[in-house]
């Protein structure tokens, strides 16, 4: 029986290990032919390596299924386009697009350095927009071309950029930044085919291990069940790659072990407004209340108290 992205072509950035390796298996098993791309770095992005991305693709070969490596450093507008060009080069077009490749640099603010920032910023957010313009590009050019596209991406968010976590300002704003990216970028590319949806998982990878709020969950996981796996990640990853997800654009779905959940975004609460400007001062009788009428901000897991 044909899986559920059979003939489809797929990159997937970071896919090396972890989620991502999840992703590149889990696709391949449904029939997609497969772009695994990995870096092969450190978990704060330092060195590289053929290795990962090769050993992922060996993997499937083994299984039956068609893939191959790709090691470009898609935090650089050449590397992502090279690696949306080997797609289309090596099996003839590109169908799904997966950004999960990331990095850490943790510290509390204050510690933090500009060069920690930076390199956070520059892997997650601007890694996940050079990908997604190169492909989206080649998607824009089909359409104009009079070709009908079936296409997804697929981006990588948090919950620590959707709800939040000490220690984490720059991984928290990469990530908030690329559920913003999603949503708008799939109002741009609708009309060229192409549906724009993310996730924010919670998985144990080297990414998470050393997270207190991880550990917490291992504590309580039950037998025979792991729900921090990386491969319960990857069945909505590759339903969101298949035809049969045409109808959902521009969402954001948290997900962990068998549970999955839309999150919602942003929305004005306890409102109040007058005809003309407010004085400074009078916001002292205003803001307060406003803030005590609102729903308090959600926790880590997306829970409000």
């Amino acid at each position: 029986m044909s899986g559920i992205c059979e003939g489809r072509v797929v990159v997937i950035t970071g896919a090396g290990g972890g989620i991502g390796r999840a992703h590149a298996l889990a696709f391949a098993a449904e029939g997609a032919k497969v772009v695994v791309n990995d870096l092969g770095g450190a978990r704060d992005g330092t060195g590289a390596s053929a290795g990962p991305a090769q050993a992922v693709v060996d993997e499937i070969r083994a299984a039956g299924g068609e893939a191959v490596a790709n090691t470009e450093d898609i935090s650089t507008w050449e590397g992502s386009r090279a690696l949306i060009q080997q797609a289309i080069d090596t099996f003839g077009g590109l169908d799904v697009l997966v950004n999960n490749a990331g990095i850490l640099r943790d510290k509390m603010l204050v510690n933090m350095t500009e060069e920690m920032w930076d390199a956070v910023i520059r892997v997650h957010l601007k890694g996940t927009f050079g990908s997604a313009h190169h492909a989206a590009a080649y998607w824009r050019d089909r359409a104009k071309a009079g070709e009908a596209n079936d296409a997804r991406i697929i981006n990588t968010s948090s919950p620590s950029g959707i709800f939040g976590n000490q220690g984490q300002t720059n991984y928290g704003a990469a990530k908030a930044g690329i559920a913003a990216f999603t949503i708008i970028a799939s109002q741009e590319l609708a009309r060229y085919g192409v549906t724009v949806n993310a996730i924010a998982p919670t998985a144990l990878t080297r990414m998470t291990e050393d997270l207190g709020f991880v550990q917490a969950q291992l504590q309580e996981r039950p037998d025979g069940w792991n729900p921090l796996a990386p491969e319960n990640i990857s069945p909505l990853v590759v339903w969101l790659g298949s035809p049969l997800s045409k109808d959902v654009t521009g969402r954001v779905f948290s997900v962990t072990g068998g549970t999955i959940s839309v999150a919602e975004g942003w929305v004005n609460g306890p409102t109040v407004s007058r005809e003309g400007r407010w004085e400074p001062g009078e916001l002292t009788e205003i803001v307060p209340d406003l803030v005590a009428k609102a729903a308090p901000n959600a926790d880590m897991f997306g829970n409000r108290g």
